[in-house]
């Protein structure tokens, strides 16, 4: 047998994960000495109490898991003569997955006769979460795990992400998007425009006056790399701001139509905890990242 697993930080909730069969590894965050495990701690995660609680100035932290919490996640499955496929988060923004080499080759050793199988979304929240879904898609559809492997190569990379954050400092405390002071200057009311490229990194490529000017900026990226929109998902993202996130998806509706299928997620703690609250991306099928 196969199992499946993915991570919190896909924005993957366990609703979700239940249709696919999906085991969710959990991402922690921590605040005030507590240290958080989404889903593990919680039962559904409240997205508006969470952004509220960074808007009156908590800045939590996140950390990288050990290798004994892989092992935790990993061995019962190994044990009980099931395979593994991993489909996750970027390795290029964590340490974490080091963690997870060390267990799982110390797990291999122990369990000669069972595989573990991974794929390097080679992004975060939404642009994960897409993945995360078409892999299960392609589960359920019958496919083998070097099928969809081999799916990964070229399709990996055609799933982009982009988005905007309304404020900076969350994002220049975690040090995980290059090219951000460069771009920002000092300038008030600017909101970079960041994207995950195909090294699975956050990258600031280019800047918008205003809310409405970074929305624009957000279309314009799916009108000019759009590929095949209409016969994958668009994921809306948001960290407690769902109006501008409607307002995008009413926008791309207007364009494509009737016939897209957009979904609208909660960017997850862990994650959020770096973007901040007030911040929306949009993720879709591309030409290129």
């Amino acid at each position: 047998m196969l199992r499946l697993f993915t991570d919190t930080d896909t924005d993957i909730t366990p609703k979700v994960a239940a249709e696919y069969g999906y085991r969710l590894i959990s991402m922690p965050y921590s605040y005030d000495g507590k240290t958080i495990y989404p889903y593990e701690d919680f039962e559904t995660f409240d997205a508006h109490a969470f952004y509220d609680m960074l808007r009156s100035g908590v800045l939590p932290t996140t950390s990288a898991l050990g290798e004994d919490r892989y092992i935790a996640y990993f061995e019962p499955e190994f044990a009980a003569g099931n395979d593994i496929f991993y489909v996750h988060f970027s390795r290029a923004m964590t340490n974490t997955f080091d963690s997870m080499d060390r267990a799982v080759s110390h797990l291999l050793e122990k369990y000669p006769g069972r595989k573990f199988y991974e794929l390097d979304t080679k992004g975060i929240t939404i642009g994960s979460y897409n993945i995360v879904r078409e892999v299960g898609d392609l589960f359920l559809a019958g496919k083998t795990p070097e099928e969809v492997l081999e799916w990964g190569k070229t399709e990996v990379d055609k799933f982009a992400i982009y988005f905007f954050a309304d404020d900076l400092k969350f994002f220049r405390r975690s040090g995980r998007v290059s090219g951000l002071a460069a771009t920002m200057g000092s300038l008030i009311g600017i909101r970079p425009i960041i994207y995950m490229s195909t090294e699975g990194k956050m990258v600031s490529i280019g800047k918008a006056k205003g809310r409405q000017n970074a929305i624009n900026a957000l279309l314009g990226y799916v009108d000019e790399l759009g590929e095949d929109v209409l016969a994958h998902r668009v994921v809306i993202a948001q960290t407690d701001a769902m109006d501008l996130a409607r307002q995008v998806g009413a926008l791309l509706q207007e364009k494509f139509g009737p016939a897209l299928r957009i979904e609208y997620v909660d960017v997850n703690p862990t994650a959020g905890s770096h973007c901040g609250p007030n911040a929306v991306g949009v993720s879709f099928h591309a030409k290129h990242r």
